[in-house]
């Protein structure tokens, strides 16, 4: 069911914010996959067990959901509510003017996905890879300086670019996560249509709406090379800090070459796994489900 049959697509419709900041916010119920993700990513030599169990000895269940509150809560509604919003117009725009649904889904996710990336995401992932760092340092048993502490000292050093550090490789993610899961997931609803032998307007059923976004978020990890690369730009552990091989300066593309050098191809995509399920349960939430949402507004 492409945007332009989905009501609450058309204008400029203000309610789509308040949307995508309510969908996002479902979508933290994946936060154990978030943080075994992030553990990976930023620990490559650990195999999935050996990271489950780091995570479970900082905390028990407790470390599933580091970040969490309020800084996971704060990044997803507001990043959602530009997502969906910012998507939802170019895809409108873009089918008017006779663009093919997936090619729109594209245009429409990736548009969204930078624009959440430099209107939110650099401060709050700041805030939510602090509290984290926070929880690793109390596991060692050092008492751990407060969040905000952590916040200050970070915008005191470097400044504004301290705390949007990364940012730019953040950008360059949901540029692409969103681009490719929103690409991916409309193309699969027209596949899926032809299959069913249902019109280019006909409505899918939620099954298959469902089946067409769990694919286009399993296809769309793979940029995982570029969410490792954010997360060791945005690290805050000591360890990283002292390694005589890691630039001072981090760019998108010296990390790139570091992480290579140190862990291979391989080292690129740690943590994919937990990535993927993640990425199939945010798509649902962000294109399925939010499309009923949509619907059910217009029709209110």
């Amino acid at each position: 069911m492409g945007v332009q049959r989905e009501p609450g697509q058309k204008g400029v419709n203000w309610s789509n914010i308040a949307v995508g900041g309510i969908m996002n916010m479902v979508t933290t119920l994946g936060q154990p996959l978030e943080v075994i993700k992030t553990q990976m990513a930023a620990n490559r030599s650990q195999t999935m067990v050996q990271a489950l169990r780091t995570i479970w000895n900082r905390g028990g269940v407790v470390g599933f959901y580091q970040g969490l509150i309020p800084w996971a809560w704060i990044e997803a509604s507001t990043k959602g509510a530009v997502l969906v919003f910012t998507a939802s117009e170019v895809e409108t725009v873009t089918l008017r003017a006779g663009v093919n649904p997936a090619v729109a889904g594209l245009l429409g996710g990736m548009t969204g996905g930078i624009a959440q990336a430099y209107a939110t995401m650099g401060f709050t992932t700041c805030m939510k890879t602090a509290e984290i760092t926070r929880a690793k340092t109390a596991a060692t048993g050092v008492k751990p300086p407060s969040t905000w502490k952590l916040f200050a000292d970070i915008y005191r050093k470097e400044g504004l670019a301290g705390v949007n550090k990364g940012v730019n490789a953040v950008a360059v993610r949901q540029c692409t996560n969103w681009g490719s899961r929103m690409g991916f997931a409309r193309l699969a609803e027209d596949v899926i249509r032809k299959v069913r032998g249902k019109g280019e307007k006909d409505s899918l059923g939620a099954l298959d709406k469902i089946l067409a976004s769990s694919i286009g978020g399993a296809l769309a990890t793979w940029n995982q090379p570029i969410e490792v690369i954010r997360v060791e730009m945005q690290s805050m552990a000591k360890g990283a800090a002292a390694d005589a091989n890691r630039p001072a300066k981090l760019t998108i593309f010296n990390t790139l070459k570091y992480i290579y050098s140190q862990n291979g191809l391989k080292g690129l995509y740690r943590g994919v796994t937990p990535r993927i399920g993640l990425g199939v349960w945010q798509t649902i939430c962000m294109v399925s489900f939010a499309d009923y949402v949509k619907a059910w507004i217009a029709k209110s």
